[in-house]
């Protein structure tokens, strides 16, 4: 999850707040605490990611005025995705009305009020924020991140030692140290090539990004191909987790497939925080009860993280933009989106124009913020007809002005895979409304790429030319 150390500098330089109290004020026990219980203990507990608890009166009292600049200002609950035309579940934000019962507590002098109207806190089945796993796998040996240097790639191989064939509705993943993964996709590989490599190297783990070993999917005995963080039924890419990120459980009648004998491989970025970590990564599975009755993919736009967009943005330029447009070419249903970028970019909108000339919004991220990257999930299936027009638009901000951005002065800043560099993606999950029209839908966006890898090139060849 996201470094909380920036967060603390501001809580810490908040204004004082009055500490009169009066009987009318809010009290923790009776109007603060259902606020706290049902937004922030996925993070806040004991044992999780944020670096403090606010389980009890205590704890949130400590913290009080800390709570009232963040959640007035919004950064806390965490949630980037602005409001548009469709709505996503365990959407976080809270409420205004909520808002201001936290600031008059504090206003107040937090008082704790009659401990009999304190809500039971929540309970949660296991450590794991969707409950206990089916499965869980740990990296065999923890690798070693230096303090400094570059960014660096590496992938691990870990045998799930699966019998027989499962389905798998949900994965959730946890560094042991967060401060120096950025992200790791998931991959399967049936052949066994990731561990023998990586048993010839004598090393933990092998160098470089996934898909140099070969591309292949269900039947194909071999690995997949990068496919964006929500991942796919069709290859071996299982999606995957990056800052900021929570667990979620796929829809109903959807599941990943697990061939027996398959290993897992994790494919993580890493970026030196200063202090040499030792990284050694757990993945819990959640099985389904049956195997699938659709396939679904993620349509990313544009293709491979914006490799083919163009990314070139010079020093100091404060609106640069990279855009991309695919035309469905079947009926499809929408089920989740998510956004991918580095520090410089700051605008997302996604939208999608209905054959009636009808635009919904699907995604706005006006604020993006590369420590919080969700993986959105739609309140319902969202109807996507036939000829509807997908249109994505990443604009960056590589000005001095930029406070996140991280190279003071500013310096030119091109497509790459350190953090330093830039990306910039949404991909989009989906079903074919019609399972027979599934084939029709992957070969429409393989065209696609295609196309848009033609372009790239003649662009390149026109400029040595």
């Amino acid at each position: 999850m996201r470094l909380y150390s920036n967060l603390a500098v501001i809580f810490l330089c908040g204004a004082g707040v009055a500490s009169a109290q009066d009987k009318t004020a809010p009290t923790f026990t009776k109007d603060v605490a259902p606020i706290v219980f049902d937004n922030c203990m996925t993070c806040h507990r004991p044992g999780e990611a944020a670096p403090f608890s606010l389980l009890t009166f205590q704890d949130a009292k400590k913290r009080g005025k800390l709570i009232a600049q963040v959640t007035q200002s919004k950064q806390m609950p965490p949630w980037k995705a602005a409001t548009g035309d469709v709505a996503f579940r365990s959407d976080r934000r809270l409420k205004a009305e909520q808002i201001a019962v936290l600031q008059k507590w504090v206003a107040a002098g937090m008082p704790e009020g009659d401990k009999k109207d304190l809500p039971a806190a929540p309970k949660f089945a296991s450590e794991w924020a969707l409950g206990k796993p089916d499965l869980v796998v740990k990296m065999p040996k923890a690798y070693r991140v230096p303090a400094e240097g570059r960014d660096i790639y590496r992938n691990f191989a870990i045998s799930l030692g699966l019998k027989e064939d499962k389905w798998v509705k949900a994965i959730d993943f946890r560094p042991s140290a967060s401060s120096v993964v950025h992200h790791t996709l998931f991959f399967l590989d049936t052949t066994g090539t990731a561990a023998k490599l990586e048993a010839a190297s004598g090393q933990v783990g092998t160098s470089g990004a996934m898909g140099a070993l070969g591309r292949g999917g269900k039947g194909k005995g071999g690995l997949g191909a990068l496919g964006g963080l929500g991942g796919s039924s069709q290859t071996g890419s299982l999606g995957g987790w990056a800052l900021g990120a929570q667990a979620r459980t796929l829809p109903d009648g959807l599941a990943y497939h697990l061939p027996k004998g398959a290993d897992l491989i994790l494919s993580t970025h890493f970026h030196p925080s200063g202090k040499a970590e030792d990284e050694a990564s757990t993945v819990a599975f959640y099985f389904a009860d049956k195997p699938p009755a659709q396939r679904f993919m993620g349509l990313q736009l544009p293709f491979g993280f914006g490799i083919l967009a163009g990314i070139d943005i010079p020093a100091g330029k404060k609106d640069f933009s990279i855009e991309d447009t695919y035309v469905l070419p079947v009926d499809v249903k929408a089920f989740g989106i998510s956004a991918h970028a580095h520090y410089i970019a700051k605008d997302f909108n996604v939208t999608a124009t209905l054959p009636n000339g009808k635009t919904k919004t699907l995604l706005r991220i006006p604020d993006w913020d590369f420590g919080w990257q969700e993986q959105y999930r739609f309140n319902d299936f969202l109807d996507l007809p036939r000829g509807t027009k997908l249109h994505a638009k990443i604009t960056y901000d590589n000005s001095a002005q930029n406070p996140r951005n991280p190279t003071d002065p500013p310096r030119r800043v091109r497509w790459g895979k350190q953090s330093t560099d830039e990306m910039g993606s949404i991909t989009l999950q989906v079903v074919a409304a019609r399972e027979e029209d599934f084939p029709r839908l992957q070969t429409g966006y393989r065209q696609h790429i295609r196309d848009a890898a033609i372009r790239a090139a003649l662009k390149k060849f026109g400029k040595n030319r």
